[in-house]
């Protein structure tokens, strides 16, 4: 059974983006954990198993494609709902977020006013 408050983990490189999802969400009544890089995103995943992650497309030391499929071939973190936060224009579709295993996306900048109800759909997951 989820908790009243999801927990978010949050995966992003820039301060700024991280700050703004955390403060959106926190005052929605979210939870939240951040990581700056995917190595520790995943490990804090692996640890706390969020409700959902928020997961930049670009970070330092993997990229966000990368660090999914890693988080899909562990059994504790496999479940878990990933979005992809991103200003990339996605011209040509989003079919390859979901081949990658991403559960759906969120465009940068994120509109406030609509960011907590996108995240809370995706915090109601299938049980295992």
């Amino acid at each position: 059974m989820l908790s009243d408050h999801p927990l978010v983990l949050i995966v992003d490189d820039n301060d700024r983006n991280r700050k703004l999802a955390g403060d959106v969400l926190r005052q929605a009544r979210f939870r939240t954990l951040d990581a700056v890089t995917a190595a520790e995103g995943i490990a804090l995943a692996a640890e706390h198993l969020p409700d959902v992650i928020l997961m930049d497309l670009r970070l330092p030391d993997l990229d966000g494609t990368e660090a999914v499929r890693m988080l899909r071939a562990e059994p504790r973190t496999a479940r878990i709902p990933v979005l992809a936060v991103t200003a990339l224009v996605l011209d040509a579709g989003d079919d390859w977020l979901s081949e990658a295993g991403f559960a759906g996306y969120i465009v940068k900048p994120i509109d406030i006013d609509v960011f907590p109800d996108v995240v809370r759909r995706f915090c109601a997951r299938e049980p295992d």
